[in-house]
């Protein structure tokens, strides 16, 4: 039996969840305890996800076991979402815009539950969150790539439409000073590699051209994703030669 199914045996005992959730959340600290949170969003339901979810940042602020409790709720909402309830979505799109980056994460992650179950719904959705605030867009790009959710090329084609959109989104950007626009940076600067191993030929066509691109943000990202070791495996070669192209221009 693995952690997970651990973790829903002993919930499934329990009265009190939120004192051993709250205990058990290895909080504060550099990693939450996600396999606990799995099983609370695998037992727990509406209720309680919803009556977590409402323990906003100055009650639960980041990095205390008070958090955990709101990222159960997210992760949650996602196996809900999973089950065909949609009516939780809007609720998710608002936690993408959490202050919490945990609460964040558990947002993407519980997207990704949804892709996993129906990814032609996940991929459907995705356009109006790619349309959306900075943190939505970067809640779709991490959720959207995650590679056991592109094993079919028509979808990672799909995901790089995504990507190709939120980037030029970027191009000129009034913002790009601020905190959202460098979390949506860090984001996309490995989303595209994960969608690029996934869809090569597409995939290494568009970041070519976004690495000529004349925006320093935009081909800063590209720049990072080119980093990857994903992507030097998938072809070491067109990543030396875009690498020392990309120096070459940069000297210009």
């Amino acid at each position: 039996m693995g952690k997970i199914e651990t973790y829903r045996e002993h919930l499934r005992q329990m009265c009190d969840w939120e004192s051993f959730l709250l205990a058990e959340s290895r909080l504060p600290g550099p990693r939450s305890n996600l396999e606990l949170a799995q099983a609370a969003a695998d037992e727990g339901d509406v209720d309680q996800f919803y009556r977590w979810l409402a323990l906003g940042a100055s009650v639960a602020p980041t990095n205390t076991p008070g958090e955990f409790l709101p990222v159960c709720g997210a992760l949650g909402l996602g196996r809900l979402l999973a089950e065909g309830d949609r009516s939780v979505l809007p609720e998710l799109r608002r936690l993408a815009n959490d202050p919490r980056w945990r609460v964040r994460e558990a947002t993407a992650m519980a997207l990704q539950r949804w892709g996993a179950a129906d990814m032609a719904a996940l991929l459907a959705e995705a356009e109006a969150w790619a349309a959306g605030s900075r943190l939505e867009q970067r809640a779709i790009a991490a959720a959207l790539c995650e590679p056991a959710l592109l094993r079919d090329p028509a979808d990672a084609e799909r995901v790089l439409d995504v990507l190709d959109g939120i980037t030029a989104g970027l191009r000129g950007a009034a913002d790009r000073r601020t905190e959202l626009f460098a979390v949506l940076r860090q984001g996309l600067s490995y989303c595209w590699s994960v969608a690029v191993v996934a869809a090569p030929e597409r995939g290494k066509a568009l970041m070519e051209r976004w690495l000529a691109d004349d925006d320093p943000d935009v081909r800063r990202i590209m720049r990072e994703n080119l980093k990857k070791k994903r992507l030097t495996r998938l072809d070491a070669a067109w990543v030396a030669r875009q690498q020392a192209d990309g120096a070459a221009n940069e000297g210009l």
